[in-house]
């Protein structure tokens, strides 16, 4: 599990390789991903927009960015979290994913929270140095 708090917010991520999923023979890596985010802070927050960075085995970097996660934009209330799983395609056996959380107080201050970076390794990778 890998986990980092910003502002009190504390993102956990814990991934997984889906077998089933990948081909490794077609270049195909496939990655689950579980994370919770909770609010440990006094205050109410909304999540507004996602960003991910994305690098495979080789260094090569992908970003992806959108509002929300999965489709929604959770509000959380001192207390509370959301939990959620996503995935990832690689065309390579290993690599790492980090990220960031805009976020949004009720009385509209924004700002950004830390995804840890996270391993993705497969059992096809025979030297793992992630």
């Amino acid at each position: 599990m890998y986990e980092k708090t910003t502002r009190n917010i504390c993102v956990s991520v814990k991934p997984f390789y889906l077998d089933e999923q990948s081909s490794p023979d077609d270049d195909k890596f496939v990655w689950a991903y579980k994370v919770n985010i909770e609010n440990r802070s006094d205050e109410t927050v909304q999540l507004l927009r996602r960003h991910w960075r994305i690098t495979d085995k080789y260094g090569h970097l992908k970003e992806v960015e959108g509002p929300g996660v999965i489709g929604e934009q959770p509000v959380l209330k001192p207390g509370e979290s959301f939990e959620y799983t996503s995935g990832c395609p690689l065309t390579t056996p290993s690599g790492i994913m980090a990220g960031t959380y805009h976020m949004t107080t009720t009385g509209g201050e924004r700002f950004d929270i830390e995804i840890p970076a996270f391993s993705l390794d497969s059992p096809y990778d025979k030297s793992r140095v992630n």
